[in-house]
Order: C-alpha cells, then structure tokens, then sequence
C-alpha cells in the first residue's frame, strides 16, 4: 500500500469515530429529556442512552490517534454544543406564525398545568417547538458543564494511566478513565438540569438521587461490557491502520516526515 492510500485510510477511519462520537453527543443534546426510559432498576433520559459510546470513541482515538486529536475531537464537540444553543435560542427568540395558520400538530392541548423544565407554568395548550426547547435547552447547558469536564478528563485519565503501566493493560486504562469521568459527568449534568426544579421544589432530593446514580450505573454498566469491543477494535484497527506495538498514527507520521 502506498503512503497516501495509508494516509487516506487513516483519516477515514478517524472520521468514522469521529462521526459516532458527534452523533451520540447532539442525540443527547436533541433529544436529552424528552423522555425517561425504565431499564430494570434504572430510569434513564433518553438521550442518555447513545452517550456512553462518546468515551468508547475517545478512547479508541487516544489508543490509536493520540492526546491531541482526542482532545482536537472533545473541541469540537464543544463548539457544536454551542452551535446547538444558539440555534434553539434563535428559534425561540423568532416571532412565530399567528396561531390560527399553525398545523393542528404544533399546538398541544393539556388537561391540566404544567410546570416545564425551565420554570414557566403552561396553563391549557403548549406549542410543539416550545416544550422541546423548554426541555432541551436546559439540558443543553448542563451537559456542556458536563460535556468539558467529563470528556477531558477522560482523554487526560487515559493517558495517566498509560503512562503508569508503561503503554500495557489496555483495559486498566479504558475502564479507571471512563469510570472516573462518568462519575463526574453524571453528577453535574443531573444537578445542573434538575437543580432549579429542586430548588423550586418541584423534585424530591430522592429523585435527584435516583436520576444520579440510575445515570452513573448505566454507563459504568456499559463502560465494563465495551472493554472486549474496545481489545477487538484495537486489535484490528492497529493491523488495519499498519500501526505497530503501541504506536498511534500521530507518532508514525512524525516519525516519518523529513526533518
């Protein structure tokens, strides 16, 4: 294979990691807590449950990429985090169409008060767009806090713990990385999203708790099963990408270019 078709097939599949990790990222933020879902002893947000693969890719980058493009990825994934913002803000700040040339389907009719996520108490109908922007643009500030911490903790875990076992042990790594970053990606994006309710009174510091660790044991859950994906695509993709011994693609090309 020639260096540029090496090349080529590196960036690619850089981009396929890439472009799950982005996609799991936006469902949280899109459909967030549009819904809660029962999973045996867990109530679970929707858009939880795409999450965990974010730190699957993560690490699979670092594994394979290096510190930088991970962290280069995690940037990224902010900004969009922004972009959604701005776009939910635009769209709520817009003078909407008068009422009586709305679709039938926009227009929700309640049988009795509701007090959205963020506050307002609708009395009789709510529009279609402004309960998803009731429900998503707070979760979409809480999980940008979450978002920055968890996720360059992770990348800056990863690499902790290669640095101590020496480049071995691929699974001490992965797990003590994402165990630890998801502990403290949990707790913030609840408490960010559901702290005003409580305050207000609206939720049970118990429910709270429930939310925190049914969050935090879904994804440790998921974080221990995906340690033998992540050795068979680590295994693979090393022989895939031509990367020998616990070299990543970044120090090979460094490695390789001319003075």
């Amino acid at each position: 294979m020639t260096a540029a078709a090496l090349r080529e097939r590196r960036e690619r599949t850089f981009l396929v990691l890439a472009g799950f990790f982005l996609c799991s990222m936006t469902l949280l933020n899109v459909i967030g807590i549009t819904r809660f879902v029962q999973l045996g002893p867990m109530a679970l947000a929707v858009g939880v449950l795409p999450y965990p693969l974010t730190f699957l890719c993560t690490d699979l980058i670092c594994e394979l990429y290096g510190k930088a493009r991970a962290n280069f990825l995690v940037s990224v994934g902010l900004v969009l985090n922004f972009f959604i913002l701005f776009v939910l803000l635009l769209g709520n700040s817009i003078p909407a169409v008068p009422a009586e040339q709305m679709p039938p389907w926009q227009i929700l009719q309640l049988a009795a008060p509701v007090a959205l996520p963020n506050g307002e108490i609708v009395e009789q109908s709510v529009g279609l767009y402004q309960l998803i922007y009731a429900t998503t643009s707070g979760a979409v500030f809480a999980s940008m806090l979450a978002y920055v911490a968890a996720q360059y903790c992770d990348v800056q875990l990863f690499h902790f713990w290669k640095r101590v076992t020496r480049g071995k042990h691929l699974w001490i790594r992965n797990n003590f990385s994402t165990l630890m970053s998801q502990m403290v990606d949990s707790v913030m994006v609840i408490s960010v999203t559901f702290g005003a309710a409580f305050l207000r009174g609206d939720i049970a510091f118990q429910a709270l708790l429930v939310l925190v660790g049914s969050n935090y044991l879904f994804k440790a859950t998921v974080a221990i099963l995906d340690t033998g994906p992540l050795y068979l695509a680590v295994y693979y993709l090393r022989r895939y990408l031509q990367l020998p011994g616990t070299e990543t693609v970044v120090s090979m090309e460094q490695a390789s270019s001319p003075p």
